[in-house]
Parts: C-alpha cells; structure tokens; sequence
C-alpha cells in the first residue's frame, strides 16, 4: 500500500510559490545570492541597515514586548496594563473603541451600541487620567493605535502627564496617525485629506519641538495586509504613504533629519517564516535607499524603526489553540527579521477580545523566544543563508517595482482616489480565498484536519451596562467643568482651523490650541466636531 493510502506525507507539489507569488526553487546554491556584502547587506547598525538598525541588536537590548489591550472601559484596560507589566511586559499599548476613533462621544447616537466593544472607550482627559493611573509615564513607553483623532489622544496623554508633575520631555511612546491607510485599507478615517495630512504635519512639528521622545507616527502596513495584501503589496503601499507624509513635512518647512529619527513603521508578521523574514530584512534596506537618494537623509533618519504585530487574520476560530503554535512561529520570524518592538496575538482572538489567560500566554511566547531559543544570542542570523538572501533580494525588486506603479499615479493621494491600492489589495484577498477554497493554501484545522467542533463560545461582557456607565461618567465631567472656558478654547481652535483646509495657507500651530481644549476639559466629539464643521468629512469616491 502507498504512502498516500497509508495516510502518510505527500511529496512536496513540483512548483512551489511564497504567500506573494514569488517562485521557490527546491534548493539554493552560492549563485543565488547576491554576494555584494558591503553594497547589499553592511554591518549591522550601518547603512543599508539591512542587517539591522543597531550594531549589537538583541545583544545589547531585547525587542519591547508590547501587548494590545482596550477593554470598554477606562478602569478595565488600567487593570490589564498592570497585569501584563508584572507579568514581564516592557511598554504598553491601546486600543480605542470605534466611537473614539471616529470622534465622537459615548452619548453620541451614532456611538450606539459601538461603546466599549473593540477597544477603550475614552471622551475626556478624566477617561485618559483612569487609563494610565498608577502607570510610570516617565518610564513605560506608550502606544496608542489611533488616527483620525491622534491629535486629541496625543493632547490628552501631554495634559495627564502634566497633572500628574511629570514633563513633556520625560514622555516616550507613540501615535499611530496614519491617515492614509484608513483610506485604503480600514475605513475610521474623518476629516478629507488635505486638512488630515496638514494636521499630521502639525503633529511632527510639535513632538519635534515639545515632546522629542515620542514617535508621531507609525505608518502602517499592518492594517494594510490584514485587508489581504501580500508581504510584497505591504511594503510598497507603505512606503508609498511614507514619503507623502515626509514630503509633506518638508513642504511645511520641517528639515528631514529633525523629524525622520522619529518616524516609526509597523508591520504584520505571518505564517511563511523565510518571506517574512525577507521582507523585514528588505523593508530596512528599501527604507535607507529612499530617504538617503530623496531627500538626502542623514543615517539616523534611514533606520526604519518598526513595531511588529502577529497576523491577526491568521488566526483561526476552529482549533483555536492551533494559533498558539502560529503565533509562536510569527513571533520566531519577526525576532529573526529584527523587529524593534512586537505584540504577540492571544489564541482566542479570533473569537473575543483576549482573555487574560490568552494575552499572558502570548506574553510568555516573546518571553521564551527572547530567553531560551538562542534568536537573540546574534545578529541577523539567516544572513548569508543562500535561500533567505535570494528571497530578500526579489521581495525588494517587486516592492520597489510595485512603489513605482504608484508614483506613477501621482503617489498615495493619487492613487488611493484612483483606487489602486484598493483594487490592488482586493485581488490578492480573492486570489488567496481561492486558494483556500480549492485547498492549495492549506490552514490546519480549517480546510485540512478538520475535527469537526464547534469554535468555543467566549463569554462577552454586558456592553449595554458598560455603555451606560460609561455615559453617566462623561455627563459627570460635562456637569462639573467650567462652560466659559470651554467655549473660548474650542472658539480658538475654530479660528485657527481653516488654514489646514487650504494646500497653500500660512499656518499657526494647533497642537497647542488642542491642548488647551483637553485642559478645559472639552471631549474627544467637542473637539472633532468642531473639525468637522470646518473641514467637512471624507467620503470615499
């Protein structure tokens, strides 16, 4: 009897591709790989910065381990952010609900029933003041994955810190405020572009000035490839909507190499261990190239610097523990890319918010990866590897290929009105439905080793209450506030507002106006509200 009858392996098919389409040779040889060194790869912490962004890498500091967490409530996420702190976690990082992405308050009706349910519901500075009590905001850096309204969540985190004795310049972290991408790829975008990419512009100009250690941006690929681009597709619209905003702080008179140092990427990590490996390794070497060649960059702003996150849309709910192992292999592939900071998904993800059993699991997967596999023992570790540079070297030659389409257009503003990116993205989410429908992309305990069980029901919180709860505490601060200065704080921003509305206009700094508004207590709504009447809101063509 077969092999096959017996239930055993198959040979492997006769033409083998990565996740984006590049061919797989059966084996790799000295001929391919490119054996320019210097050119190519250079030493570590030198450009290309191929090898990585410091010369010693995880040798002198591990990655951060970062885990996500927004639990409805304020109150709830302060809780989760001290367990994962003892339990070992070096930074935190928050998730926002919709209302609060989308700018508006909790008794908004367009907030109804959204309260609370994907992430931390925060209106005022008092909801930001129960997120972060009793963490050291001197100490522990922050991320905040938000957009449209990054300026009021950056605002609101300068006022607590300031409250509470600690200074601007003591504060490190990160805003994700990456506009563009929301017109591409996830959709909680608010203002049209003009006026989103002059107040991006305002908020490099600020932390610059006022808060040096802070990131004022993450541009993202993540959400990028989690709406089904390739690791190909997310380097190159990523890097598109890099430049633009780089360009754009250089029109508004910012010097590259003041705020460059501070650009901050993020990135998804799959299953396929060696593309993501390559793309990582190609992203830094992409990175370097451009800024140096287009806008004459020092080296410090041609490190790409970058957080990554295990792929959310990997995670299956059948078999949900499978994702333990998925995660554990993203996780290897991001640390062996060289990744500067990760978060590591918990295996129920793809059923509820995680447990807290689930988030320290995740915790504990980085923490056995950083201590016990040897990953961080030395630098770039698959270099030299014929196979790993030989796919490096083609995922750069497609990104950068694929980059070009999109200067062509006009760049990213021209091309997401063109719907490139989206038609672009649309494709490879289809094509790689397909192949799991027809069983050439296998996913284990999906199309393949079935058991047959239903996924596990996760009990969900009462969203109702918390949402209740939630507007009674807003109507608390409104209740107790001074009305007057309410009003002349969002009237100073009103008058200020509509230079960011015009491509050419000579503008005053807002950031500092926004400030104000947080201090007086104006809400996340009051304030986005105000934008809206002025610069209208975005619909997509």
């Amino acid at each position: 009897m077969s092999e096959a009858k017996k239930g055993g392996a198959k040979a492997a098919p006769a033409e083998a591709f990565s996740p984006s389409g590049i061919p797989i040779a059966p084996v790799y040889r000295p001929a391919d790989a490119d054996a320019r060194y210097a050119e190519q790869l250079g030493e570590p912490g030198q450009f290309p910065f191929t090898r990585g962004v410091q010369p010693t890498m995880y040798r002198g500091r591990l990655w951060t381990m970062r885990q996500y967490a927004g639990f409805g409530t304020a109150q709830e996420t302060n809780a989760r952010f001290k367990l994962l702190l003892e339990a070992g976690q070096t930074g935190i990082s928050t998730a926002f609900d919709l209302p609060t992405q989308m700018g508006l308050d909790s008794d908004s009706p367009r907030a109804l029933g959204e309260v609370g349910r994907v992430g931390v519901a925060i209106d005022s500075v008092e909801d930001m003041h129960a997120l972060l009590a009793d963490l050291p905001l001197d100490k522990v850096s922050t991320s905040m994955t938000i957009n449209a309204t990054a300026s009021v969540l950056l605002a609101m985190y300068v006022v607590v810190a300031e409250e509470r004795g600690i200074p601007r310049g003591k504060l490190s972290g990160t805003i994700q405020n990456d506009i563009l991408k929301e017109y591409i790829a996830r959709g909680t975008y608010v203002f049209p572009p003009e006026p989103s990419l002059a107040l991006i512009a305002e908020t490099f100009r600020f932390c610059a000035t006022e808060v040096p250690s802070w990131n004022p941006i993450s541009i993202s690929g993540y959400h990028i490839r989690e709406a089904g681009a390739t690791a190909v597709q997310e380097l190159a619209f990523t890097f598109a909507n890099a430049l633009a905003y780089v360009q754009r702080a250089v029109d508004a008179g910012l010097r590259v190499d003041d705020f460059a140092p501070r650009l901050s990427f993020f990135f998804a990590c799959h299953n396929d261990l060696f593309e993501e490996v390559a793309k990582f390794r190609a992203a830094r070497r992409i990175w370097a190239r451009l800024m140096r060649e287009r806008f004459g960059a020092n080296d410090a702003s041609c490190k790409l610097r970058f957080h990554t996150q295990t792929g959310g849309v990997t995670l299956m709910a059948q078999q949900p523990l499978n994702n333990v192992v998925r995660v554990a292999v993203q996780t290897l592939a991001a640390t062996l890319g060289g990744t500067q900071s990760l978060h590591t998904n918990g295996y129920d993800e793809a059923l509820a918010l995680p447990t807290a059993e689930a988030a320290t699991l995740a915790l504990r997967t980085q923490q056995i990866v950083a201590y016990e596999s040897g990953v961080a023992q030395t630098v770039d570790p698959l270099a030299g590897s014929y196979y790993v540079e030989s796919l490096t070297d083609e995922v750069e030659r497609r990104a950068v290929e694929l980059l070009g389409k999109v200067e062509a257009l006009g760049g990213s503003s021209a091309a997401i009105d063109a719907r490139f990116f989206q038609e672009e993205i649309g494709r490879s989410a289809y094509e790689f439905q397909l192949a799991v429908e027809n069983g050439s992309t296998v996913l284990v305990g999906v199309n393949k080793f079935a058991d047959g069980e239903e996924p596990p029901i996760i009990p969900a919180p009462n969203y109702a209450e918390l949402e209740k709860g939630q507007r009674e505490r807003l109507a608390a601060v409104r209740a107790g506030r001074d009305a007057a200065a309410v009003a002349k704080a969002l009237d100073a921003i009103r008058a200020a507002a509509p230079a960011y509305a015009q491509a050419a206009a000579s503008r005053g700094p807002l950031m500092p106006l926004i400030i104000d508004a947080v201090k007086a207590r104006a809400t996340v709504g009051e304030i986005s509200n105000l934008l809206r009447d002025v610069w209208g809101e975005y619909r997509p063509s």
